[in-house]
């Protein structure tokens, strides 16, 4: 049985990992609020565009741009994969990583060769240790993104899809739900796919757009903007999830660190009550040890 010291201690440790823990939930939760704010400042953009862009393609043929035209045979695909550079964020990274494994055992059973973009340490260190395709990663990158960096990576993979290196490109982020709910989601990039238009509402023409130029023009300029559009959307997403998660375990951290300091404290109790039990029992025994000689 443990000694009233050991429990002590343990009481101690609990307590000063509790102190960690709510402390990085501090953190989190700070962290949490800018990037939300920033993901749900962008989003009314996000949408709009997307919803231009879905007009815009309706009117004309696919033909029109390369990066709207599918690919009739698929040999080469490549994943954007984003996850988090650091841990003690629950099932967080494992849920994106698993996703991201069946994902490309999918691809492959399908003939298909998968490369990789990754974005974020956890990712970078689990599929370049393993027999995956890594062609490039990004780490540390969170916070310190910019337009330019993601008009960089879209470039990279338009310019990788003109030259027949890859015939689709798909994205696999955590969008944010709630602050207990975020969803591994797959996202094709290329060939680009624009939104679809309600038909309700192109029939009642209560979204009619005046356009100069002329739309095509106005299409070929506005995909590559729809392709960073998405790519830093899923960049906010991905970030704010990854927060949330944080600040969910570690808060579920803290709560256990309660219990287990009260369960401490009982079994503590519990001890020293039977050591002074002990030691009464010793005097009774000796006093009449006495009384008897």
């Amino acid at each position: 049985m443990a000694t009233l010291r050991d429990i002590l201690r343990k009481i101690g440790a609990v307590k000063k990992t509790r102190q960690i823990t709510k402390a990085m939930n501090m953190v989190a939760a700070a962290k949490l609020r800018n990037t939300q704010t920033r993901m749900e400042s962008f989003d009314p953009y996000a949408r709009k565009f997307a919803e231009v862009l879905g007009h815009l393609a309706s009117r004309l043929e696919p033909d029109v741009h390369p990066l709207l035209v599918k690919r009739y045979e698929i040999k080469n695909v490549e994943l954007l994969h984003f996850s988090a550079d650091r841990g003690l964020c629950g099932a967080f990274n494992t849920h994106l990583i698993a996703q991201a494994e069946n994902w490309v055992e999918g691809q492959e059973s399908l003939g298909r060769h998968c490369t990789l973009t990754l974005v974020g340490k956890k990712g970078k260190d689990y599929f370049t240790k393993r027999d995956f395709d890594v062609r490039i990663s990004h780490t540390h990158v969170y916070g310190k993104i910019d337009m330019a960096f993601i008009n960089q990576i879209a470039k990279e993979f338009i310019d990788r899809y003109l030259n027949n290196e890859v015939d689709e490109v798909y994205m696999m982020y955590s969008k944010f739900v709630s602050m207990v709910k975020q969803e591994p989601t797959v996202v094709k990039l290329i060939p680009i796919e624009p939104p679809g238009v309600d038909e309700g509402a192109e029939r009642s023409g209560a979204t009619e757009y005046l356009i100069e130029p002329s739309a095509e023009e106005l299409l070929i300029e506005l995909l590559p903007k729809h392709l960073s559009v998405q790519i830093y959307n899923a960049f906010l997403q991905n970030e704010t999830s990854e927060h949330a998660a944080r600040m969910t375990a570690m808060d579920n951290a803290s709560k256990n660190c309660s219990e287990m300091i009260d369960n401490l404290t009982l079994v503590y109790n519990k001890a020293r009550q039977a050591a002074i039990t002990a030691e009464l029992m010793d005097i009774v025994g000796g006093a009449e040890a006495l009384k008897k000689a």
